[in-house]
């Protein structure tokens, strides 16, 4: 007999891990996009209104993915989680219908930004449909977000004969974890999405010399990369302390804090050996205690004060170590950037630089699905924390094995179709071709409005 609890984790990691790279992609580029055409707008520079055009010619293609990996984590809770939906469906419907109003409120502007351009006499017009188009992917990620937010820390409903009662959805959705998660999430995806741009200018620069379109790309998406580079490491640090307060045994297991004490070290890397004790680990003074309170001399839950089989499991030490790696990296590289660039006597396109950022890039996808998979397994054994554990929301069926092959094929045609569309798309567009027929068509606006006047 299979293991079904087993092949539907492997099957929802599977889906998340593949959608959770465009739903990022989904969410943090559209905001290079109103950036770089507004400061096209207001430099009047050619340049950044191409970088906006040729961005949201890629952009379309992720959603497009995003939608179909999507519509599958939404089948699979129904098919996958039954448990799960039959007893905090009524709760967090709310919020999934709101993640679906948000896409066709992002998917209608974006249609409309997308077939406007040069139909406007004022530029601003055509800019302020991106406003929307972020807004709305912003709230897709905003939303969905509170359902994850709802089943770390469960609120706005009465328990009654095992079922949610008296439900509010909207106090279910404005729960404790919601705000440091909305804020971790959407600064991690405008991080990585401007990593990702940054990474393809680097790497084009690397490939086929410096040109000023990649120049002036770099040097615009690496002044974001490092605004919310320390934006994403307030919201880690806000995310640190509502674990503290709220889901104590998480942070406790990230860290491998095992006994409760005050000045508590913070541990970073190591390993644990058969006895579980920690080997090879670099400690820092009452750094915990300062990262969970703000206080060295705080006191910090160790795991012994929960029960073994409420505890999670331990690994999420190295998926927490590696995604603040990550994260300070990022941070690392940007500064090192704009010093190089400041600091005449250096060159920051120099190949080590550009190298740097387009390990960036792909560290960025890394540490979100990091940060993903830490949020989840960290619940551990919970699915609804408190309320139902995942074992008893899984389905019983054995074709949930089928399932995740099925699933499995669909990933890796997708993936190889979105790859191929588009280098197609680019490759037969090269940014030179694209600048001179930009070019022309101003210089044809600009002749037809003499003759007019």
């Amino acid at each position: 007999m299979i293991d079904t609890v087993l092949w539907s984790r492997w099957l929802t990691g599977l889906t998340l891990a593949f959608h959770v790279i465009f739903a990022t992609v989904g969410v943090g580029v559209p905001l290079m996009i109103a950036i770089a055409e507004f400061v096209g707008i207001r430099k009047k520079d050619p340049h950044y209104i191409l970088m906006a055009k040729r961005w949201t010619r890629g952009f379309v293609i992720s959603v497009a993915v995003g939608v179909v990996t999507g519509t599958a984590i939404a089948l699979q809770l129904a098919l996958v989680w039954p448990n799960f939906m039959q007893l905090a469906g009524n709760v967090i419907a709310l919020p999934l219908f709101m993640e679906v109003f948000a896409f066709f409120f992002e998917a209608i502007f974006l249609g409309i930004y997308l077939y406007t351009w040069d139909r406007f006499r004022n530029p601003y017009i055509h800019w302020l449909l991106t406003l929307p188009v972020v807004a709305g992917a912003s709230m897709s990620a905003f939303f969905i977000t509170t359902v994850n937010g709802f089943m770390n820390q469960p609120g706005g409903f009465v328990m009654e004969d095992g079922h949610f009662t008296a439900v509010n959805p909207l106090q279910a959705m404005f729960n404790t974890a919601t705000p440091s998660k909305v804020f971790h999430v959407l600064s991690s995806a405008y991080l990585t999405g401007a990593a990702l741009l940054a990474g393809i200018a680097a790497y084009v620069i690397l490939r086929k010399g410096v040109s000023l379109y990649y120049k002036k790309a770099l040097k615009l998406m690496m002044g974001v990369v490092l605004v919310f580079s320390l934006l994403t490491t307030l919201a880690g640090d806000m995310s640190a302390k509502f674990l503290a307060e709220h889901q104590p045994e998480k942070l406790a297991a990230a860290e491998w804090h095992f006994e409760t004490e005050s000045g508590a070290d913070l541990i970073l890397l190591g390993w644990l050996n058969a006895e579980q004790e920690v080997i090879g680990a670099l400690h820092i003074p009452k750094a915990l205690s300062f990262l969970a309170f703000g206080d060295f001399d705080a006191e910090v839950k160790g795991l012994e004060e929960f029960p073994i089989d409420e505890r999670p499991p331990l690994l999420v030490h190295y998926l927490f170590d590696l995604m603040a790696g990550i994260g300070f990296v990022m941070l690392g590289v940007a500064l090192l950037y704009f010093l190089f660039s400041i600091w005449k006597k250096r060159n920051e396109l120099n190949k080590w630089i550009l190298r740097s950022i387009v390990l960036s890039a792909l560290l960025g996808f890394l540490g979100v699905e990091l940060g993903w998979f830490y949020a989840e397994v960290g619940r551990q054994p919970w699915i609804i924390r408190g309320y139902m554990r995942v074992e008893e929301a899984a389905t019983s069926s054995p074709n949930v094995r089928i399932l995740f092959f099925v699933f499995l094929l669909l990933y890796i045609v997708l993936g190889v179709m979105c790859v191929f569309v588009l280098r197609r798309l680019f490759r037969h567009k090269p940014v030179e071709v694209e600048l001179e027929k930009l070019l022309n068509e101003k210089n044809k606006q600009s002749m037809q409005k003499g003759e007019s006047v």
